[in-house]
C-alpha cells in the first residue's frame, strides 16, 4: 500500500514538472536613444526629453511541454517586456531647485523582442536653479523583471546672447542719417532661434527701421546688424537696444544702453571758399563753395541751392553722389547790372541730399556783399599810386648815385 502511494505521488510530481515552463529568458530593455530640446537649458526654461526605449533581445520565447497519455505536445510562445511604470527621478541643486518632469507613464503595455517605442517627458529647470550639469534618472519598472535606471545629463547655463557696440560714435551730427553697427554674439553652447534686435523708441531720435531679424544664431557665432539713426534734436541721449531670442521654445532677451550726443555740427554742409565783399556794378563776379561729406557712408542726389532775389547762375548746382570724406566744388556767377549801388545784398546756400530712401537739407550758410561804381572802386586806391611813385623815385635816386660813384672812381 505504501509502495503504491509513493509511485502515484512520483507520477504526479513528474507531470507537474514536465508541464511547467522549460525556459525563461529575461528581455534586455535599454534606453536606445534620447533627445533634449533645448540641448542646454537656462534657469526657468521648460523643454522636452524624447526617449527611444528598445527591447534588445532578438528573440525571447517560452516553451511548454504537455504529456497526455502516450502523447507529448510542445508549444512555444514569444514573450515581450511588460512595462508597469516609466518616470523621471528629479535632480536638485544645493538650494533644492529641481530639474523635474510633470508626467509619468504607467501600464505602457508590452514590448516585443527587437521592437522599440518613444515616450516624451516635459522637462522643467526651475527658476533660480544654479548653472551646472545635472543627472536626473529615468526609471522603468518591468513586470517580473529587473527594473531599468538610466541617468540623463542635463546642462543648465546662464550664458546669454550679448550685444556689443561695434561702431557707435559718441557724437553724431543733426543732419541726415548716421549708421551704427552692433555685433550680436551667441555665447551659449547651443544654437538659438528667432533672434531679432530691436531699437527702443526715444523722443528726439528716429530710426529708418528699428527692428532687424537675424533668425538662427549658432553656438559661439556672431552677426553684425546696423541701424540708421535720424536725429531730430540736439542733446545727449541713451540709445537702448534689445536682442530677443528663443532657447528651445523659451523666450529670453538681453539689453545694451549706450550714450550718444547729437550736435549742431553738420557732417554734410557747404563751405564758402571765395566770396568778395564788394562787387562793381555791371560786372559778373564768381563765387565758389566747397561741399564736403564727412559721413561714414555715401550720399546721393547732392544739390547746392542758392537763395537770393538777385540773378545767380546756375540757379542750382548738381553734384550727384559723394563718397565718405569727398569734397566737391561748386561755382556761381552773380550778375550785378541790375543791382543798386551802395546797397548790401545777402546770398544763402544750402545743400540737399539723399541718404537711403530719405531726403535731407542742411542749414543755410551765407555771406553779404555791397555794390560799388567803377570810379568809386578806383578812387578808393590813391595811396597805392602814391606809394608806387615814391618807390620809382627811390629806385631812380639809387641808380643815379651808383653811376656817379663809378664815374668818380674811374
Amino acid at each position: 500500500m505504501r509502495i503504491r502511494f509513493i509511485l502515484v505521488l512520483g507520477i504526479l510530481l513528474i507531470s507537474i514538472l514536465v508541464t511547467s515552463q522549460s525556459c525563461v529568458s529575461d528581455p534586455s530593455v535599454i534606453i536606445y536613444d534620447y533627445e533634449l530640446t533645448p540641448s542646454v537649458f537656462m534657469p526657468g526654461d521648460s523643454g522636452t526629453l524624447k526617449l527611444t526605449i528598445k527591447n534588445a533581445e532578438a528573440t525571447n520565447t517560452v516553451s511548454k511541454t504537455t504529456v497526455s497519455g502516450p502523447s507529448t505536445t510542445v508549444t512555444t510562445d514569444t514573450v515581450g517586456a511588460i512595462f508597469t511604470k516609466i518616470w523621471l527621478v528629479s535632480a536638485s541643486d544645493k538650494n533644492d531647485k529641481l530639474i523635474k518632469s510633470t508626467i509619468d507613464y504607467e501600464d505602457s503595455g508590452e514590448l516585443a523582442p527587437s521592437a522599440s517605442f518613444d515616450v516624451t517627458f516635459d522637462i522643467i529647470a526651475e527658476n533660480g536653479i544654479i548653472e551646472n550639469l545635472y543627472f536626473p534618472y529615468i526609471k522603468i519598472n518591468l513586470e517580473s523583471y529587473t527594473d531599468v535606471s538610466f541617468p540623463i545629463p542635463i546642462k543648465v547655463s546662464n550664458t546669454s546672447v550679448d550685444i556689443i557696440p561695434e561702431s557707435v560714435p559718441s557724437k553724431i551730427s543733426l543732419s541726415g542719417e548716421t549708421e551704427i553697427t552692433l555685433n550680436i554674439v551667441n555665447n551659449r553652447e547651443n544654437s538659438v532661434d528667432g533672434v531679432s534686435v530691436i531699437a527702443e523708441e526715444i523722443d528726439g531720435i528716429d530710426y529708418v527701421s528699428n527692428n532687424v531679424f537675424i533668425g538662427t544664431l549658432d553656438s559661439d557665432s556672431s552677426e553684425d546688424v546696423s541701424f540708421s539713426i535720424v536725429p531730430q534734436n540736439i542733446g545727449i541721449y541713451n540709445l537702448t537696444f534689445k536682442v530677443e531670442f528663443k532657447n528651445g521654445d523659451n523666450f529670453h532677451n538681453s539689453e545694451l544702453s549706450v550714450p550718444i550726443e547729437i550736435t549742431q555740427n553738420y557732417d554734410v554742409a557747404p563751405v564758402i571758399y571765395s566770396f568778395p565783399k564788394t562787387f562793381i556794378k555791371g560786372e559778373t563776379s564768381d563765387i565758389r563753395l566747397e561741399v564736403y561729406n564727412a559721413k561714414t557712408e555715401s550720399i546721393s542726389g547732392v544739390l547746392v541751392v542758392p537763395s537770393s532775389n538777385i540773378s545767380i547762375s546756375p540757379s542750382k548746382y548738381f553734384i550727384g553722389s559723394m563718397d565718405p570724406d569727398d569734397v566737391f566744388s561748386a561755382s556761381f556767377d552773380i550778375d550785378t547790372k541790375d543791382l543798386d549801388v551802395g546797397k548790401n545784398y545777402t546770398i544763402d546756400f544750402k545743400v540737399s541730399f539723399k541718404q537711403g530712401d530719405s531726403y535731407y537739407e542742411t542749414e543755410s550758410v551765407g555771406s553779404t556783399f555791397s555794390v560799388l561804381k567803377l570810379s568809386e572802386k578806383q578812387s578808393t586806391n590813391p595811396l597805392v599810386y602814391l606809394l608806387i611813385l615814391v618807390f620809382f623815385i627811390i629806385i631812380i635816386y639809387i641808380l643815379i648815385r651808383f653811376f656817379k660813384k663809378r664815374r668818380i672812381s674811374k
